[in-house]
């Protein structure tokens, strides 16, 4: 998973700095997540960071990165880019929701300790790379077709 999330970063890192910030902290989002599961045992701050990581992440995504992509694609008049993010929006929706009721768990307590706790991170893990790979393809068709096309 760390290596798709240099791969993207290398890809359109410098693009835009609102995109850098966003990849910088999806980086930072897989590093807690990777220590979260080195250890036997997870310990509480380690899954606080993870869990605030997952926030950061998913906020940006929700509250700035996603809007400025359709706001380019809609300012390009992009038809193709719109019937896609129509697509993709539902399937990272769901991921969110997900994540939001496990961070919501552990903010209760509930995750601390759990016998689940290893499956749902392993859950976690996959939503998190299939959730990569949408944000991949929305960036590679909202933004960068947009960013050619623009004056230099």
């Amino acid at each position: 998973m760390l290596e798709n999330c240099r791969n993207a970063q290398e890809r359109w890192g410098g693009v835009h700095l609102l995109l850098d910030r966003w990849l910088q902290c999806r980086h930072q989002l897989v590093s807690a997540f990777q220590d979260l599961n080195s250890r036997p045992q997870t310990s509480g701050p380690l899954l606080e960071d993870f869990c605030a990581q997952l926030m950061d992440y998913v906020s940006a995504g929700h509250f700035e990165i996603y809007e400025q992509l359709l706001g380019e694609a809609r300012a390009f008049g992009d038809e193709q880019a719109l019937t896609l993010a129509a697509k993709v929006f539902p399937q990272i929706e769901a991921s969110t929701a997900v994540m939001l009721d496990f961070n919501d768990r552990c903010d209760n307590g509930d995750c601390r300790d759990s016998p689940g706790l290893s499956h749902e991170l392993a859950r976690l893990g996959q939503l998190l790379e299939q959730r990569f790979e949408l944000e991949d393809c929305l960036i590679e068709v909202l933004h960068n077709a947009h960013r050619q096309a623009s004056p230099a």
